[in-house]
């Protein structure tokens, strides 16, 4: 479980892998809709022009005063299911990022969609 005051307070700040190496920028936190905590956090990378954002669990996360460090590393996290900038994570595309970082994904028991962002 990843613990932390207010994560989207951290919006804007580094994200590292679990060696310390900068991944790219925090840039929106999703959250179980169920139990309201914090899975997955999306990180910005790629060039200036062709940003992306991917998604990275925030399960073993720690924050310190200037990151957020998490448990994958860096070659993972950027090849993990992405979407623009200004995009949505699709409720079709949910299962896919849990079976990037072979995580168990399970809908609501009534098929609702698991990930909220906030």
């Amino acid at each position: 479980m990843f613990e932390a005051d207010d994560i989207r307070d951290w919006r804007g700040q580094d994200v590292a892998d679990v060696d310390g190496s900068k991944i790219g920028s925090l840039e929106a936190v999703y959250f179980d809709t169920a139990s309201e905590v914090p899975v997955f956090a999306t990180v910005r990378i790629g060039l200036p022009g062709r940003h992306r954002l991917v998604f990275v669990p925030l399960g073993g996360a720690r924050v310190s005063p200037k990151q957020v460090r998490v448990l994958s590393d860096k070659k993972t996290v950027k090849n993990a299911p992405s979407i623009d900038t200004d995009g949505e994570l699709e409720a079709a595309a949910e299962p896919t990022v849990f079976e990037h970082y072979g995580l168990e994904y399970q809908p609501g028991a009534s098929g609702e969609r698991r990930l909220g962002r906030r």
